[in-house]
């Protein structure tokens, strides 16, 4: 009986051996993770994601080591800048694991290496600066900061691949006369600003105004030339108009003298019908203010027979009657001829030139609109009508040919 408990124990020791014997040769590393095994205490081999069959006894795992980047985050760390200025600064390291066997042969603890690393680093670079200068020079100093870690931390198995400063805290002091500068460097710029829209609106206004006094200007030029022209046409036209009517006046009167002429040559007077007439126009002439006496000559006799003898030739009884004149042969001028001389006095077209320069004087009048804010320019004159447009066409009167000849 007790042989057979002996027995049982003894099989119990050995399948709890055998267990105990194939959990030690049995290692599991997962992916991202690195193991150091030593064998008989001495570095054999680094595995990495995957099942690992170990020498009980024999073979042992060191270490595990993480081969994802890792961030860690220090305490802020006092740091004395080039003007003797306490700041407080905050940093935050990224790395990675890239040799575990140096990682862990070649230093005890890596995570508190790079910390001490961190802040001898971050103390020899800000010291070389004023505190301004740390302010606004932080990707500065994250370069120089990461250069210097990459670098020592290699032969630690480490790459560092970013470093970041976090906060840079400032003495309170510091903090209120920083404030104070930034208060007052606003208000410059505020100032500043308003200066500079203040100047720019006056430019502005300026500019605006000279270009109103120029816009006014050159409407009253405009205004001036539209006013000089349409007088200048004006006048043209009115001296037309009075050469053409006294043509027309001198031609009436011609013609009416031709007719007297005429019908007294065919009437064939006698001494006696002029003798007669004659009397009968000296009490016509006497009414006259400027006339008051009138002497018949002495020769009144003498005279009308002169007259006679102009007119006409001394017939069988001695009285002399009218004689026609001798026909004559020379083509006569007729009233076209007389109406193509002087047709042009009777045009009341408007001259090209003029009608060309009085638009482009209207085309800027209208083009030019003043600025904003400021005083149109004056209104420009109305264009000038065409001298048909005013005058209307040229009146026909009775017996007229056209282009103003007049027939009798």
């Amino acid at each position: 009986m007790e042989g057979a408990v002996a027995g049982l124990v003894l099989l119990a020791v050995l399948v709890l051996f055998a267990i105990v014997v194939v959990a030690k040769s049995v290692a599991l590393i997962p992916q991202a993770e690195a193991a150091v095994i030593e064998r008989l205490g001495r570095y054999s081999k680094t595995v990495s994601g995957q099942l690992t069959l170990l020498l009980p006894f024999v073979d042992k795992i060191r270490a595990r080591v993480d081969l994802r980047e890792r961030v860690v985050s220090f305490p802020p760390q006092p740091v004395i800048t080039e003007d003797n200025l306490t700041v407080n600064i905050d940093t935050v390291v990224y790395f990675q694991v890239t040799n575990p066997q140096a990682a862990v042969y070649q230093i005890s603890n890596y995570i508190v290496g790079v910390e001490q690393l961190t802040t001898t680093t971050l103390r020899n670079v800000v010291g070389g600066m004023t505190l301004e200068q740390t302010l606004t020079s932080r990707d500065s100093i994250n370069g120089q900061l990461r250069g210097v870690l990459d670098e020592a931390t290699g032969r630690w198995g480490l790459r560092v691949a970013r470093v970041e400063l976090r906060s840079i805290d400032p003495p309170p002091s510091i903090q209120e006369s920083m404030e104070k500068q930034m208060r007052a460097d606003r208000e410059k710029r505020a100032m500043i600003l308003m200066a500079e829209g203040s100047r720019e609106s006056a430019i502005k206004a300026a500019e605006g105004q000279k270009q109103a006094q120029i816009l006014s200007a050159e409407g009253a030029k405009q205004a001036a030339i539209l006013a000089a022209e349409a007088d200048r046409q004006s006048r043209m036209l009115r001296a037309q108009g009075e050469r053409a009517a006294a043509y027309l006046q001198a031609q009436g009167q011609a013609k009416a003298i031709e007719k007297t002429f005429a019908a007294i040559k065919n009437g064939r007077p006698t001494p006696e019908m002029l003798a007669y007439q004659y009397l009968q126009t000296l009490p016509q002439m006497a009414k006259g203010e400027a006339n008051k006496v009138w002497l018949v000559p002495s020769d009144f006799g003498a005279a009308l027979q002169g007259f006679t003898k102009l007119l006409g030739a001394p017939g069988e009884d001695g009285v002399f009657r009218y004689t026609p004149s001798p026909v004559d042969d020379r083509p006569a001028k007729s009233d076209e001829d007389d109406a193509a001389e002087v047709a042009d006095w009777f045009d009341t077209q408007t001259d090209p030139e003029i009608a060309r320069a009085v638009a482009k004087a209207e085309a800027e009048a209208r083009s030019s609109t003043p600025p904003l804010g400021s005083n149109p320019p004056p209104a420009s004159l109305p264009p000038t009508p065409p001298a048909a447009a005013v005058d209307g066409p040229t009146q026909q009167f009775p017996g007229q040919f056209p282009g103003g000849s007049h027939r009798a």
